[in-house]
């Protein structure tokens, strides 16, 4: 559950290592993002000499949250940390590499780029 103002670390390599939310992307009041949602965020901190710089206005979409999510089948998952993948205005990640292991649902949400990036998919 990410709501504006949220910090989210960063799962690509894409020179950023924290995130900041400032929207949620979808409908016009939604107030939280979930797993496979987009958002806006500004990146806080970053590593040196890459492309993203601190104060950047960057999209994402969220990879794992450690607000459960509840499947179908009734098993919950969970996840340590808050983290998103930066990506582009296509829906293609910004990074070359996806660190950590990410949910199943981002197939379904059609970001097959970052699924097919990950190490892990749960």
């Amino acid at each position: 559950m990410i709501q504006p103002q949220s910090y989210l670390n960063v799962a690509d390599n894409s020179g950023a290592r924290k995130l900041m939310c400032i929207r949620v992307l979808g409908s016009n009041n939604r107030k939280y993002a979930y797993i496979g949602d987009m958002i806006i965020a500004v990146v806080k901190e970053t590593l040196p000499n890459m492309l993203l710089k601190k104060s950047e206005i960057v999209r994402a979409v969220i990879v794992r949250t450690r607000k459960g999510l509840k499947r179908n089948n009734g098993t919950i998952l969970r996840f340590d940390d808050n983290a998103a993948v930066v990506i582009n205005q296509e829906g293609n990640p910004r990074g070359t590499r996806v660190f950590g292991p990410v949910a199943r649902e981002l197939r379904d949400a059609n970001f097959t780029k970052i699924v097919s990036l990950a190490p892990e998919v749960l």
